[in-house]
């Protein structure tokens, strides 16, 4: 166990934290890549102000306030599954995107819902299980709900140049763990 984290990328310290500060708050796309599981999404951040941004996702506007709301144009978000919620179908609220449930599956304590948004891209959300019948087979339409305070936004990932190519073919990253 440990208090403190750094998590490196090819040799190179991305973020130091605690282990939910790195979870939490991601400083980077691999970060949140590499760290549990992450819906990654790409955008364009459109304005912004006051330490929140408007993002856009295909033809919809969200809201974020989190992450670098001060960018503009395309920009990765990222929203852990936990966070993502299912509503009904229709529902009109803030930070709202329809959706199509692909598929479930079990896990106990929690229903794995992968969804399709209408942009075609594929978002997770845990929802813990109540021991009720779970509403969630395969062709349900439903609205996702991405609260502002849990969409990060985050740089696109840098491209590669020719020196880091021979290093992407090794293993990329590494956590280091201290008390």
């Amino acid at each position: 166990m440990s208090d403190r984290m750094a998590v490196m990328n090819r040799g190179r310290i991305e973020q130091i934290g605690s282990p939910a500060e790195v979870y939490e708050d991601p400083a980077t796309v691999f970060v949140a890549d590499f760290l549990g599981v992450s819906n990654l999404m790409e955008a364009d951040a459109v304005s912004g102000g006051s330490g929140e941004c408007t993002i856009r996702v295909g033809d919809f506007e969200l809201r974020s306030c989190c992450g670098e709301v001060g960018l503009r144009g395309a920009v990765k978000v990222i929203v852990r599954p936990e966070r993502v919620l299912l509503l009904e179908h229709g529902t009109t609220r803030e930070n709202c995107l329809p959706g199509m449930v692909e598929r479930s599956v079990y896990v106990g304590s929690t229903l794995h819902v992968f969804v399709r948004l209408v942009d075609g891209a594929t978002i997770q959300s845990w929802v813990t299980n109540t021991g009720q019948a779970d509403g969630h087979a395969a062709g349900t339409p439903v609205a996702v709900h991405l609260p502002s305070d849990a969409l990060r936004v985050l740089r696109p990932g840098q491209p590669l140049d020719s020196d880091d190519e021979a290093a992407a073919a090794e293993p990329a990253g590494t956590v280091a763990a201290g008390a």
